[in-house]
């Protein structure tokens, strides 16, 4: 590795924008690196806009489209 790579912690972001069409809602998501960090857990989104995962503390966020 360069010294100018950086690498990327697994589900190191801390904020995830999902579209209608990701739903139902899943954390950990496919998008995510190692996908399986932790058990799977569905997440309602829909009504508030707005959920954080309980396992990993990731917030997502739904999109207006």
């Amino acid at each position: 590795m360069s010294e100018h790579q950086t690498v990327e912690m697994p589900n190191e972001k801390s904020t995830v924008e999902v579209s209608r069409k990701q739903l139902p809602l899943h954390c950990p998501t496919p998008e995510m690196s190692l996908w399986n960090s932790h058990p799977r857990v569905f997440l309602s989104i829909e009504e508030t806009g707005q959920v954080t995962c309980p396992y990993c503390g990731t917030a997502f966020s739904l999109k207006n489209e």
